[in-house]
């Protein structure tokens, strides 16, 4: 029963017993009829108040477990994104990435602009300006992942056993040119389970902007160039404490 049905059931009640105690019950016994209505109004009471809180104790908690779900993916999509300068690719191996983390290098560049001459023919010879880029040195991957947990990264939090689906995909942005995709993400209904059904229902509908919307947490697109979460920007704040 919602709110709304628990408070017109209340009043329809005490209707009810008013009638009752006016016209039928004897003046000797209406103190027993004020003891039931009390204990009515105490029960009603408590429901109407569980029927307001739970809501916002869902909200706590489902917040409360996407925020550990988001930092995961967080981690997902930086490593991506550190493969994909690396090679040029994304990829769904989840071995291979949290290797990748681990032992490789990244180049770190100059560019500069150099002064060519041109000869255009016929005598005539020009500056032509052009950017070179230069190799300068490398750094480890390793050091953009220090005091994070990637090597867990794909363990969906609060549910043991259960990982984050990893797919990699292309776009073709514009015609001829096809660009890699990923997309990392796991169901909210797993993370929901035990909730209150209907809370859990308006929740996978969720189209709020305040909201993660659909069905998934998720991180990357398969059908859009995007390394951006489905998650406000709420869940983007450091320091904020979520209890």
């Amino acid at each position: 029963m919602g709110l709304i049905g628990m408070i017109l059931a209340a009043v329809l009640v005490a209707v009810l017993l008013a009638i009752v105690i006016v016209k039928f019950l004897p003046l000797k016994l209406r103190w027993l009829a004020s003891l039931l209505l009390l204990f009515a109004a105490i029960f009603l009471g408590t429901k109407i108040y569980d029927g307001i809180m739970e809501p916002i104790n869902f909200n706590k908690a489902k917040v409360k477990k996407y925020a550990k779900v988001v930092e995961n993916l967080k981690i997902i999509r930086d490593a991506e994104v550190k493969h994909y300068e690396a090679t040029g690719k994304y990829t769904d191996n989840k071995k291979a990435l949290i290797s990748f983390i681990d032992t490789a290098k990244l180049a770190l560049t100059n560019t500069r602009t150099v002064v060519e001459k041109e000869n255009r023919g016929g005598g005539v010879i020009v500056d032509v300006e052009k950017r070179v880029t230069d190799t300068i040195g490398y750094e480890p991957v390793l050091k953009y992942f220090k005091g994070r947990d990637y090597k867990n990264m794909f363990k969906v939090p609060g549910l043991d056993g259960k990982e984050f689906e990893l797919e990699v995909g292309t776009v073709e942005k514009v015609p001829g040119l096809v660009v890699p995709t990923f997309m990392a993400k796991t169901p909210k209904a797993d993370l929901l389970k035990g909730e209150n059904e209907s809370l859990i229902k308006q929740e996978l509908e969720a189209i709020a902007t305040d909201q993660i919307k659909g069905e998934y947490i998720s991180v990357g697109s398969l059908d859009e160039v995007t390394t951006g979460g489905n998650w406000p920007t709420s869940y983007d704040k450091k320091g904020e404490k979520r209890e």
